[in-house]
């Protein structure tokens, strides 16, 4: 697997450390602070390398429903993340043909990077509860370390129930991020009733679905 044809980070080049890097994967339609602030949080408390954010290609449990394309998706994610050292955007899902299975694309990673590079998966808790019901969700716990993004007060018994009644051996670690109380259904609501989206997306991010009128923008009309 060539690194270039992935732009995925360089890691693992010292073979006396261990590297960490986080996998911050999802739809990002659109991509928001709630995101950033969960992999920055992610970035400090587990003292990760590099968070790299892969916007899903062709996510399999959207089929059938409208999202914004790859192109997009990722171009929001690259413009919200640009300006973060340790935030890289990349093209690893979009760019795969198929269904885009979690599964696989830590496997892909496995694969590609040397055995002291660790993985760390950060999602949202309740995609946790899920996590066990998703394509090779054996190979997922096998890969990477779960990393578990909620909000404050947010009642981990579902999550935890389902994992400990897998029978997988998931590794989890939870975070609390309180601006997690943001989602991406909230700002393409706001975006469709010509609402403002200040301080809960990255301007740019809000300048790029205006231009391209994403989510119901009307054109001419920028709400920042």
């Amino acid at each position: 697997m060539e690194q270039e044809r992935f732009d995925l980070p360089q890691l693992g080049q010292d073979p006396s450390r261990t590297y960490r890097l986080g996998i911050m994967g999802g739809t990002f339609d659109p991509i928001h602070n709630g995101h950033l602030v969960a992999a920055e949080q992610a970035y400090d408390d587990l003292n990760l390398d590099l968070v790299v954010f892969m916007p899903a290609g062709s996510p399999a449990f959207k089929q059938g429903k409208k999202i914004a394309s790859g192109e997009d998706r990722y171009a929001m994610t690259l413009l919200a993340t640009s300006d973060n050292p340790h935030f890289v955007a990349s093209r690893f899902e979009v760019d795969r043909p198929g269904i885009t299975y979690t599964s696989e694309t830590l496997r892909l990673l496995k694969e590609h990077y040397p055995q002291n590079v660790e993985l760390y998966f950060i999602t949202g808790a309740d995609a946790i509860a899920d996590i066990v019901r998703w394509n090779n969700s054996a190979s997922i716990a096998e890969n990477a370390t779960l990393v578990g993004a909620t909000r404050p007060g947010y009642n981990l018994d579902k999550a935890a129930g389902a994992i400990d009644s897998s029978g997988i051996d998931f590794h989890v670690i939870y975070l609390e991020v309180p601006a997690l109380a943001i989602s991406s259904s909230y700002l393409r609501e706001r975006v469709a009733k010509g609402q403002s989206l200040r301080y809960l997306t990255p301007d740019s991010v809000t300048g790029y679905l205006h231009k391209h009128q994403l989510y119901g923008a009307k054109a001419g009309k920028y709400a920042r």
